[in-house]
């Protein structure tokens, strides 16, 4: 998002269809936003741009400068002018940049501008820590990393100038993996981006970081401030909340977190949050309505995670993080939470954030990319200089603890094991010619990572019905195989490299360690969710 000094919101959509999860709708991708009335909604929406029609598939990227409207549209960055008596634009678009990489793990481009028309682009990461096989176990890194030589890291191009072409040449920093947010204070000449930390350290190294946990509580997303040349470490580092200092990932010789070789001349990151928190949009706070608190620092949409399963799920919530010139002050504060509602999973939640932008009023305002809504906060209790901390939620530590492992809700009847109420459920499920109850129940455990160290829920959900991320597992329709039991198992064990749907591939045995008798059980389970009766 980007609001205009009128107060008119502009939003940048992205196709559905890239998740598999909607049909992108039949206007432009882009859309205009006004309240005409005082009331603090949306009265105006007006949609424009490129359509599916006309080839068009959205983009993430959105800004303005000297009053013209730049969006991301496909490969493309491209301009809008905007007459003065309407609130869309009446002429064709003209290319600013075109070229982009679209393919891989993080085909989104946001962007800023700085004061002197220099545009900033996040060029993320085709792949999690490029690896000859991309999230399989023990696939070692490329080295050198070739990726880097057009992904990875921050490309500056002139906002002013048309028809430029992407190229290594106008790379500005590097060893980024995806750079969701952006913010500068102008005032200091600093210039700040968020980055997701990688994923998978112990599905695909199990035999270094032993501990399941370990995959929920590292590496940190991190803050970093940008600086022309700037190595951040991908994909040879990654930040330790722990030790708090980048450590040698186990692709390129880590040990787990002792050594650091080349991490020690990388570029650290100026704050950390929690693992897998999944930063988005960021924003500086650079208006007056807030309390004098919020006057110095940025707010950051943390989408939630995935990636920390089976243990509990985190982010889901807007943080605001403290500056002092080019470096953090203290901690960060959870600002607005509750968006995901009873159950923070990316296949459950009711909300997710996404976006965050400042209006011309000093209002935030905070998109929601599960319903397609857009909120607005205020402040009413006046502009003082009080600092209210009594009231503030510290964001938890980046070092702190995975928690206890989550299970389906269900209260197991006194005298019983533990997993007694999950059976009773599973044990009702239809059971694959060839298995038998027994393998269906223990299928559950292991795709609940209660058993093997699988991680199944973080890509098809905890009831299988499918993520931005993986295909649901409960429906008639597969994409490999027959829906056999016997392909379901193949399927399994060998991995998905090339999904045909779907942005990430699944590694072996979704990178763990499974026996043939778990793989077994797990392709009995996954067969029964399709086979159940309908309720």
């Amino acid at each position: 998002m980007v609001i205009a000094p009128n107060g008119v919101v502009y939003v940048n959509t992205w196709s559905g269809r890239y998740y598999g999860n909607d049909t992108p709708h039949a206007g432009g991708f882009l859309v205009a936003l006004q309240d005409t009335t005082g009331t603090g909604k949306a009265n105006v929406n007006q949609r424009f741009g490129e359509t599916v029609q006309s080839g068009g598939a959205g983009g993430t990227g959105i800004g303005l400068y000297k009053g013209a409207l730049f969006a991301e549209i496909n490969d493309k960055i491209v301009r809008y002018a905007l007459p003065a008596a309407a609130i869309v634009p009446k002429g064709p678009a003209e290319t600013i940049v075109s070229g982009l990489p679209l393919t891989g793990d993080h085909p989104m481009h946001p962007f800023i501008f700085g004061a002197d028309g220099s545009m900033y682009i996040d060029v993320a990461t085709a792949t999690n820590a490029c690896q000859v096989q991309n999230r399989s176990p023990k696939s070692p890194g490329i080295d050198p990393c070739r990726e880097l030589e057009t992904r990875g890291g921050i490309w500056r191009y002139d906002a002013n100038k048309t028809n430029q072409k992407f190229s290594p040449a106008e790379r500005f920093a590097t060893g980024i993996r995806n750079g969701e947010g952006f913010a500068i204070d102008t005032a200091g000449n600093h210039m700040f981006v968020t980055m997701h930390g990688r994923d998978q350290l112990h599905t695909n190294w199990p035999d270094v970081y032993k501990e399941a946990d370990e995959e929920a509580t590292q590496p940190a997303e991190e803050l970093l401030l940008l600086t022309r040349g700037g190595d951040y470490g991908w994909p040879e580092c990654y930040y330790d909340a722990v030790q708090k200092k980048l450590v040698l990932a186990p692709e390129y010789g880590g040990d787990g977190g002792k050594k650091v070789g080349p991490c020690a001349t990388k570029l650290a990151p100026i704050a950390a949050f929690p693992a897998h928190w999944a930063p988005n949009g960021m924003a500086r706070y650079d208006q007056r309505q807030f309390p004098a608190r919020y006057r110095d620092g940025v707010f950051i949409a943390f989408h939630g995670s995935w990636n920390r399963a089976p243990y509990p799920q985190g982010g889901y919530n807007v943080v605001f993080q403290a500056l002092a010139g080019e470096r953090a002050s203290g901690g960060c504060e959870v600002f607005a939470d509750g968006f995901a509602g009873a159950v923070e999973t990316p296949d459950q939640a009711a909300h997710r954030p996404s976006g965050v932008a400042v209006g011309p009023d000093g209002s935030l305002f905070v998109s929601d990319d599960v319903r397609g809504r857009i909120y607005r906060i205020v402040y009413r209790g006046g502009s003082g200089s009080g600092s209210g901390a009594a009231q503030v939620t510290p964001c938890p530590s980046a070092s702190a603890p995975a928690g206890s492992i989550s299970a389906v809700d269900a209260k197991p009847p006194e005298g019983t094991h533990p997993d007694a109420g999950n059976a009773a459920e599973t044990t009702s499920l239809p059971v694959p010619n060839g298995a038998t109850k027994d393998m269906v129940v223990l299928g559950d455990r292991v795709y609940h990572g209660q058993v093997g160290g699988a991680t199944c829920t973080g890509c098809h959900g905890a009831a299988g019905t499918g993520t931005p991320l993986g295909p649901n597992l409960t429906d008639t329709q597969w994409l490999w195989g027959d829906g056999s039991y016997r392909s379901i198992a193949k399927t399994i064990t060998a991995g998905v490299p090339e999904p045909k749907q779907y942005r990430s591939p699944m590694p072996p045995m979704g990178g763990a360690q499974l026996t043939p008798d778990q793989v077994s059980a797990v392709a009995a389970y996954v067969w029964a969710l399709s086979h159940r009766a309908p309720q």
